[in-house]
């Protein structure tokens, strides 16, 4: 049994990734209809939290059906991520993490997200800060290092443990791969067998297979998986494993019908959330992901990220939900 602190997460839990302009709460809805055993949200800037910029405190809505819930956090200031850990603490989810793996440029060449591996003395200070800020349970996102030659995630994953996270989860690149080539997952498992390390290891990265899930989890004996880029347009992948690990079987591939119908579950929510005319616009990045691999849909993508009303958006879904379905027959 997996557990974070009091948080019980089941034998072999499912993470949904904090990923920015993705892991927002319509997205959510769907990954935790679909399986989903503990969510983040995208990552907070704790400069945006502090000036109480709009974005930022958006990102702090959590619903209580999305429990367990993790706010993540990023910054380069210790003082400010203690202040924006007192923040993100009042809005009462379950856990506050800390992300040191982001690698994009905007924020690693900022000396937050992923550069403080390069600065593990002072990660270890914010991250007690953190720790001594909140009384929720603290956890870690990061990579393996900043590069080949600065591999040190076993370092720290002790020190983060000793002053007090109760989770990590590693993604198994460097800074410097970014997203490509292929991760590696060794270091990942060499943390597991190290007697030192006693909190839960999550292992992060390519995991798009309810195949490659079981193989991960057999070969490096991660406590659980976390799971980003293969869940976008793609929800139905955490029951996916679930359901692999649980009887070697696959479940049915999701119909047109099942598509359809998620993509409108999560167009809806996104209008509830942020309005009719910023939750049409923001839905425009998941269609081709929601239809990938469907001959023939170019047009129908070209018109469903021109439409600028819910009952237009809703018209070209029921076509291409008819169109398809005739398709297959």
């Amino acid at each position: 049994m997996a557990k974070i602190g009091k948080i019980e997460l089941g034998d072999f839990p499912l993470l949904l990734a904090p990923m920015e302009d993705v892991s927002d709460p319509p997205f959510r809805a769907v990954c935790k209809a679909n399986g989903a055993d503990l969510m983040y949200t995208e990552f907070i800037s704790s400069e945006g939290l502090i000036r109480d910029a709009a974005k930022s405190v958006q990102k702090l809505d959590i619903f209580e059906y999305e429990r367990p819930i993790g706010i993540q956090l990023f910054g380069s200031d210790i003082e400010t991520m203690r202040a924006c850990s007192e923040i993100a603490t009042r809005a009462n989810p379950d856990l506050i993490d800390i992300n040191y793996g982001c690698p994009v440029k905007n924020v690693a060449c900022r000396g937050a997200g992923a550069a403080l591996l390069q600065d593990i003395p002072k990660m270890v200070q914010m991250t007690e800060a953190v720790v001594k800020a909140t009384h929720l349970p603290v956890t870690v996102k990061t990579r393996l290092g900043w590069d080949d030659n600065t591999k040190n995630i076993m370092e720290v994953a002790e020190r983060l443990q000793d002053i007090g996270i109760q989770a990590l989860t590693v993604h198994g690149r460097t800074r410097v791969q970014m997203y490509k080539g292929e991760a590696d997952w060794t270091l990942i498992g060499r943390i597991k067998e190290n007697p030192r390390v006693t909190i839960p290891i999550f292992g992060n990265g390519d995991i798009d297979s309810p195949e490659k899930a079981l193989e991960y989890r057999n070969r490096y004996g991660v406590d659980g998986i976390m799971i980003g880029r293969a869940s976008i347009g793609y929800p139905w992948i955490f029951n996916e494993i679930k359901h692999f690990l649980k009887t070697g079987g696959h479940l049915p591939i999701p119909t047109i019908a099942d598509r359809v119908d998620v993509c409108r579950q999560h167009l809806d929510f996104s209008i509830r959330w942020k309005g009719e005319r910023v939750g049409t616009f923001e839905m425009r990045r998941h269609y081709t992901n929601y239809f990938k691999g469907l001959e023939n849909f170019k047009p129908y993508r070209q018109r469903l990220v021109t439409a600028d009303t819910y009952d237009e958006l809703q018209g070209i879904l029921a076509e291409v939900a008819d169109f398809y379905a005739v398709e297959s027959v």
